[in-house]
């Protein structure tokens, strides 16, 4: 019970409870949708690209586990004017925290850390990855459909 209230801590729950589990874009450049087969989470990541490339929108619709709401709670409080550089950089960060042990984001991305506790719950892994897996690919769909001329 005690790993499991550190799983599920008053944060987590707070972040879970705050999302909007359905604040869709009206008209993306792209729109993914991913699914966890092993818990059953799925997320649908909208983007709309600035002319640099950037975020100038984002918009998504979660059905996940707390853990994977808290994910996509603080994916949406800071995906605007990012680069796909800047978020594989912090999908690629969020994976090392949770599978190998490494370090949990700070800055800007600080409140990650409080997935940490996810690390020993291999499980949970997949429904916490999801939103930035997803914006990832929303940005490099959005960005291809820019470059043949085509809708996401």
């Amino acid at each position: 019970m005690e790993s499991h209230e550190a799983l599920y801590n008053d944060r987590i729950l707070t972040l879970a409870g705050g999302l909007a589990k359905d604040d869709r874009l009206a008209d993306p450049d792209a729109s993914v949708q991913m699914d966890s087969p092993l818990c059953g989470s799925r997320i649908r990541v909208d983007v709309k690209l600035a002319a640099d490339g950037r975020i100038a929108a984002y918009g998504q619709q979660v059905r996940a586990c707390a853990l994977g709401q808290s994910a996509a709670a603080i994916m949406k409080a800071h995906a605007a004017g990012k680069t796909v550089g800047d978020l594989m950089a912090i999908r690629d960060a969020v994976e090392a925290m949770l599978k190998r042990g490494g370090p949990a984001p700070s800055g800007e991305w600080a409140d990650l850390a409080v997935l940490e506790p996810a690390r020993n719950h291999k499980s949970r892994h997949a429904s916490i990855l999801l939103p930035f897996k997803a914006v990832v690919r929303a940005m490099e769909d959005a960005a291809a459909g820019r470059a043949t001329g085509t809708d996401g």
